[in-house]
């Protein structure tokens, strides 16, 4: 028997804020969910599984119209065609609360309800499911109390949403832990919510397979299902294969040992062609992120703008079409300019007066409440997504502080951070 798990779909998710990024590969990235589930149903039938099993979050809330509802329910019809059931339960994104729209269920669909945990058996497999989806967005109870005994003779699974025993990141919605999982006698537990894939433990099997497509920066390298092979009435095999289209990831470049802004264009390069060839040909997001003591550290945050731009024009000379450079951080700390702080002079002074300059937690409160209302003004994508520009953050202003002193002191210092040895 073999069998699919996946979960945290979150079809035609919105992806909020990618109009901002100049460049952006809008249309793909939007499309990138659907493109997903797809491959999760070309991937069952060439497998010939025996079921699917989708482990809660297939939506992303309510439908913006009836299209999403109706290409999900046509990639069930091709499963159908194929003789592949599918079970399903709701979890916080899309729970009975959230959906307001609705339609006929394709009949390969068994979706569990929401009021108590439900059992469906196969009788020719000798399978037991048992599942419970949400009733509400939020849950805090442990909804794993509620499940049934396994079935004495029959290959048990458990369906759950949940944040398990926590994990960064997510929400903590029906915690539960691997003891009271364990106590219910099952084989298999087919968890949903997380979405980095997690084999939590083997006796019994308990996964996390993470979600199907990264959306955004912090959900990073590959994403996908798990193939699932069992033999005698035991797992013998889980296996993760990658469904995204658009792989998301971070090039940490270590800028120790640079110089000038020309020599971290062949780190660029490196970069990302090995990033480009680890996604095996699909759409690359990558942030790039300047690590190290560097002695161009204040110049590396007053040319933010030129050294990401020029970096972008380095993509086409790569060969690799299909990259996208989402972000450049400049996490660097400075080094070479220390005889300049500490000279004993007025210009060495107000060097430091810069190098310290801090806003306490009541003057950052003060300045954002200033801001609110320009802040108000602003499309409501640009304070939405994973990277928002939102002046009226504290932690925002913060960030855009240290981008001040940095660009203070290049100017300060001159091009080249060089120390001046004139006396």
């Amino acid at each position: 028997m073999r069998f699919l798990h996946a979960a945290d779909v979150h079809l035609d998710s919105p992806m909020r804020g990618l109009e901002r990024y100049e460049g952006a590969p809008v249309p793909e990235i939007r499309a990138a969910t659907r493109r997903a589930l797809e491959n999760l149903v070309a991937l069952a039938i060439d497998e010939a599984v025996d079921f699917v099993l989708l482990a809660g979050d297939l939506y992303d809330g309510d439908w913006r119209d009836y299209n999403t509802g109706l290409f999900f329910s046509g990639e069930m019809g091709r499963l159908h065609e194929a003789g592949i059931p599918v079970f399903l339960i709701a979890g916080n994104h899309d729970a009975a609360s959230q959906i307001t729209k609705a339609l006929r269920a394709p009949p390969n669909l068994h979706s569990f309800g929401t009021g108590a945990p439900e059992t469906r058996v196969i009788e020719d497999l000798g399978v037991a499911i048992h599942g419970r989806g949400f009733p509400t967005r939020s849950v805090t109870e442990d909804l794993s109390r509620g499940y049934p005994q396994a079935v004495p003779g029959l290959f048990n699974i458990g369906l759950l949403h949940t944040s398990l025993d926590g994990r960064p990141g997510h929400e903590p919605y029906a915690p539960c832990n691997l003891d009271g999982l364990r106590a219910k006698g099952y084989q298999y537990w087919a968890l949903g919510h997380v979405h980095q894939h997690e084999l939590v433990a083997r006796d019994p099997y308990v996964v996390f397979p993470g979600n199907t497509q990264g959306r955004h920066i912090r959900e990073t390298g590959a994403k996908g299902c798990v193939l699932v092979r069992v033999e005698g009435g035991e797992v013998v095999e889980v296996e993760q294969r990658a469904l995204d289209v658009v792989r998301w990831t971070i090039c940490t470049l270590d800028v120790d040992d640079v110089r000038t802004p020309d020599q971290i264009y062949p780190l660029v390069e490196r970069a990302l062609i090995h990033a480009a060839d680890a996604a095996e040909g699909r759409l690359l997001a990558a942030r790039l992120r300047l690590s190290g003591r560097c002695r161009i550290h204040s110049r590396l945050h007053a040319d933010h703008e030129h050294l990401l731009n020029e970096s972008r024009a380095l993509v086409p000379t790569i060969g690799a079409d299909s990259v996208w450079i989402e972000k450049l951080v400049v996490d660097t700390q400075p080094e070479g300019a220390e005889s300049q702080l500490s000279r004993d002079d007025a210009f060495g002074g107000l060097l430091r007066s810069i190098r310290d300059l801090e806003l306490n937690e009541e003057r950052l409160s003060g300045l954002s409440a200033e801001m609110e209302p320009l802040a108000l003004k602003l499309p409501s994508a640009l304070r939405t997504g994973d990277d928002p520009f939102d002046p009226s953050r504290p932690e925002y202003l913060h960030g855009c502080l240290e981008d001040v002193k940095a660009v203070l002191i290049e100017r300060l210092l001159g091009r080249n951070d060089t120390p001046d040895r004139s006396g």
